[in-house]
């Protein structure tokens, strides 16, 4: 069984991560100024794939936050819905899981 505190220190490095990996794909972006048309229609094809994968790092940092905001309220490893205690094998799946395996389905 995993400790709130090392759940904390895996959700607070994943942050972080991801805080990362978002600053490198906002420079990539901003990077793609090629003159020519089929250059940059490339880099455009590219441009997508990075801001979809910018858009669920920012989902996912979003959960993170919200998790490690019911550490702080006492509310980490209870379902948000119902109530129940969320088991430990779900949260070593998915440590930011607002959810028990029931209400998820």
């Amino acid at each position: 069984m995993t400790s709130l505190a090392s759940r904390k220190a895996q959700l607070e490095a994943r942050l972080a991560d991801l805080k990362g990996r978002m600053a490198g794909i906002e420079a990539e972006l901003d990077s793609h100024q090629s003159p020519d048309w089929e250059d940059l229609a490339t880099e455009r094809e590219g441009d997508e794939v990075l801001e979809g994968m910018g858009l669920n790092a920012q989902q996912e940092s979003r959960m993170i936050l919200a998790a490690l905001q019911r550490i702080a309220d006492g509310e980490y490893g209870f379902c948000t819905k119902c109530g129940a205690e969320i088991g430990s094998a779900r949260l070593d799946v998915l440590p930011f899981t607002p959810f028990c395996r029931d209400c998820a389905a």
